[in-house]
Order: structure tokens, then C-alpha cells, then sequence
């Protein structure tokens, strides 16, 4: 097929994380005919908060974002690891602090979407967005892709539209529909047989006032950051927690997640009893729970990765494709890195040079680079990915320790994180050396921040 005339129409499912960070990444590679479609009749600032990495923050600086996260988000310093007693099993510097040319950010998710939203818009227009459209469907042909949706209606039956493109872009996350298309016989995602209960809560300022707390093991654990610069700049500290507790047994079979609704909270007697005298990088647990108004309940669920992402003129993205347990805080990371990726495939199509190349190769191509990559951070993430250190320090040393080098030697201990690093792509001297070749990328393509997020 020769390099497309026209602009391609490029449909998209989902307008979560990964679907909006692939609308920026698609119009800053030149092209305008985008149109997103959501499941959901509203979009909210719900939800809780979520890490940005390094690698993945890159591509937002680029993406002209750098100014509206600085004001949404907290540039995180550090990451301090300890078991369930307190004692200190490690302490690292994360973002610029560690040495990267950009930060990382710990974010409310919820804001973050909507910061994402605002750009597409700006970009776009203010109609790129179609609410209350669940992707029910989809049909092609060497030419043409048509979606079909549903739309729920008060009262009365859901209708059904369809809309045509030349692109199919699921980004419908872990209960993707057109992955169960594609992957009839694979069920819902596997449930690791943990509960995670999560809320937030505005404070005072711990540590460093932007430092993440990790503590407990596999099958208890607390995490805890902060995710606010408004917050911040009042003095104060809103601080994202998470409670998680293994509430199945490690050899039960049924690997189904309980039904929950992430929506509604939830009785905080359900976790909080196991809980109720850890005390760890200066936060006492407790007080966290107790002090929060409304706590949700999530499954830490993930999905088998699959052999194939794309077929035809559809391609998965983000959840939908790699869903995986939030462990190294790399689920928003990747399905940002998946939208560059698919860009940097697509883009050549706007171009006389790419004579030869079609669609359905350029969506093979991203499903090439991306799908490897990812399978390994799932597989890393079951065994616990950089959190191994916390289990190594219980098996090891149930009662505590006064020096964690006596527990775990100190090569041992730092090269759980460097795998981790490598394995999930934010080495530090790679994110650098892509920082400083595409410094001022943003400035060149004219792209700015949302004006209402600065």
C-alpha cells in the first residue's frame, strides 16, 4: 500500500491514560483526524494516586506537558523501603534527585487524566471526545475499520452507532472488549489473591515531603506518597495510601477476582485490624486509615501477556494489552511509552518515503517492539519486581534486624533494583541520553502545556 494521501481517520477506545497520551503522541507526529470514544457517560478527577517514571515523563516533557505536571503532581525525591517493624531496608533517590535529566512524578490519577484531556482538546478540539460509547464490536476490511458502540440510555434500551476509520486503537483497559474479541477463550484477568483498600488523606509533610514509603512483605504490605503540589504549596501534604493484604491462598486455583465496584467505599474494618501499630518513615498507619473519610477497594489483578497485539488495522494499548499488577509503579509508564512507540510506527505514513509501507505493518511493528518488553515487566512484577527486597528482609529476618547488610548483603539488595530498571526501561544514562537528544522537541513542534492546568 503507498504512503497515505490523506489524513488516516484513527479511532480510539478508551480515554483513560493510554488513550489520551496516544492522541498527543499521534497529533504531535502530524495527525489531526482523531476521535476518541469512552465508555463512561462522565469523566471525573476520581480515583487515586499513580507514579509517572522517568522514561515515561521524558515523553510527556516532549509532548509540551512539563509545566501543567510540575503544578498537578509532586517531583518524587526519594523511595525508602522497610519491613513491617519499621527498621530501614533501603533508601534511594529517585527522579532528578537520583540523577535523571527529568523527574518522576507520584500524581493523583484522576487530575492527571483530566491534565491530558485539556491538552487533547486544546489540540484537537473540543469535540475529539465521544462519552457514553462502549466499544461492543469491530468489523474490517484491507481498506476500512468499523467499531461498533454502545450508548446507555436512562429508562430505556442502550442504543447502537458505528464509526469507520483507518485505525482501531483499544485502549480499553484490563477488561478490554476487544481483546476478549480477539482472545475469546482467556476469561477475566487473574486475581493474585491480594486486595489492595487505598484512600487519600491531606497532612502534614513527612521525611522529605516527597518521599514514597514502602513497607511490609508480599502478602502485607503499606505504601504511602504524596501527590499534591497544590497541597504542597499550602503546606501541607495530601498523602496516597495503600493498604494490601493477601486475602486467598497462595495454592488456591480460582484465580477469579472477587467483584468489587471501585467506586463506593468501603467499611475500613474489612483490612485495618492487621495494621493498627505499624509505624514507618515517620507516618503511623493507622492515623493514615482512621483520618481518611473514604477508602476503595481494588483487586490486584493481571492478565497473561498474549502472542499478538495487533491484527490488521487494530491494535491494543496500555491495560488492554499488558495489564499488569502495580508493582515498580510502571502500569501509566508503559501504556505512555506504548503511545510513542505507536506514533513513531504510524508516522511514517504521512510521508512520501514510506512507499511501501502499510497499516497493518506499522501496527505489527509497534506490537514488535512493545509486546516483548512488557511480557517481562508482568512476569516481573508476579515475582514481585523491586518490592523483592521487602520479602527477602521477612524470610530472612522475621523479628527485625539492626543493620540490613547483616540480612541481605548490599550488592544483593542494589542489584534488585538495577534489574528491575533495566527490565522495565527507565535506566537511568538510556532516559538521559534520549533527554538531551530531544531537548527542545516541544519548543520545535509548538507545544504547550493546557493553559487552565498552569
Amino acid at each position: 500500500m503507498p504512503y497515505l494521501e490523506h489524513q488516516p481517520k484513527i479511532l480510539i477506545a478508551g480515554a483513560g491514560i493510554g488513550g489520551l497520551s496516544a492522541a498527543l503522541a499521534l497529533h504531535a507526529s502530524g495527525f489531526t483526524n482523531i476521535e476518541i470514544f469512552e465508555a463512561s457517560s462522565t469523566l471525573t478527577t476520581l480515583g487515586v494516586g499513580i507514579n509517572v517514571q522517568p522514561s515515561a515523563v521524558l515523553i510527556l516533557r516532549n509532548l509540551g506537558l512539563l509545566e501543567a505536571l510540575d503544578k498537578t503532581g509532586i517531583r518524587t525525591q526519594e523511595l525508602n523501603f522497610y519491613n513491617r517493624l519499621g527498621d530501614s531496608i533501603l533508601s534511594e533517590k529517585r527522579g532528578v534527585q537520583a540523577g535523571y535529566d527529568v523527574p518522576q512524578f507520584s500524581i493523583h490519577r484522576g487530575e492527571f487524566q483530566m491534565l491530558l484531556l485539556s491538552a487533547v482538546k486544546e489540540r484537537l478540539g473540543q469535540d475529539v471526545l465521544h462519552l457514553n460509547h462502549a466499544l461492543t464490536g469491530f468489523t474490517q476490511t484491507e481498506s476500512t475499520i468499523t467499531a461498533q458502540f454502545s450508548q446507555r440510555r436512562d429508562g430505556a434500551p442502550a442504543s447502537a452507532s458505528t464509526v469507520s476509520g483507518d485505525i482501531l486503537i483499544a485502549a480499553d483497559g484490563i477488561n478490554s472488549t476487544a481483546r476478549r474479541l480477539l482472545y475469546p477463550d482467556e476469561g477475566p484477568p487473574k486475581f493474585s489473591g491480594r486486595m489492595l483498600w487505598r484512600g487519600c488523606i491531606e497532612r502534614a509533610p513527612y521525611l522529605t515531603g516527597a518521599s514514597m514509603v514502602w513497607a511490609g512483605h508480599a502478602d502485607q504490605k503499606f505504601i504511602a506518597y504524596p501527590i499534591s503540589q497544590r497541597s504542597a504549596d499550602k503546606g501541607k501534604s495530601l498523602v496516597n495510601w495503600i493498604a494490601e493484604l493477601r486475602i486467598r491462598g497462595k495454592d488456591d486455583a480460582d484465580l477469579t477476582p472477587p467483584k468489587t465496584d471501585w467506586t463506593k467505599a468501603v467499611d475500613k474494618s474489612v483490612f485495618e485490624g492487621p495494621f493498627e501499630t505499624w509505624t514507618c518513615g515517620g507516618l503511623q498507619m493507622k492515623d493514615l486509615i482512621d483520618s481518611t473519610k473514604k477508602v476503595y477497594e481494588f483487586p490486584m489483578s493481571d492478565r497473561d501477556p498474549v502472542q499478538n497485539w495487533s491484527f490488521g488495522r487494530l491494535t491494543l494499548l496500555g491495560d488492554a494489552a499488558h495489564a499488569m499488577y502495580p508493582i515498580g509503579s510502571n502500569g501509566a509508564s508503559q501504556a505512555i511509552i506504548d503511545a510513542e512507540t505507536l506514533a513513531k510506527y504510524l508516522s511514517p505514513l504521512l510521508s512520501s518515503s514510506s512507499a511501501t509501507f502499510s497499516i497493518p505493518d506499522a501496527l505489527k511493528a509497534y506490537e514488535l517492539e512493545r509486546l516483548p518488553p512488557t511480557a517481562k515487566i508482568v512476569m516481573a512484577n508476579r515475582a514481585n519486581g523491586p518490592d523483592h527486597v521487602l520479602q527477602l528482609a521477612e524470610e530472612r529476618a522475621p523479628e527485625g534486624f539492626d543493620d540490613v547488610y547483616d540480612v541481605i548483603p548490599r550488592e544483593e539488595l542494589e542489584e534488585i533494583g538495577r534489574v528491575y530498571k533495566k527490565v522495565a526501561g527507565f535506566e537511568m544514562e538510556s532516559v538521559n541520553v534520549k533527554a538531551r537528544e530531544t531537548a527542545g522537541e516541544c519548543e520545535r513542534l509548538g507545544l504547550r502545556s493546557p493553559q487552565e492546568w498552569v
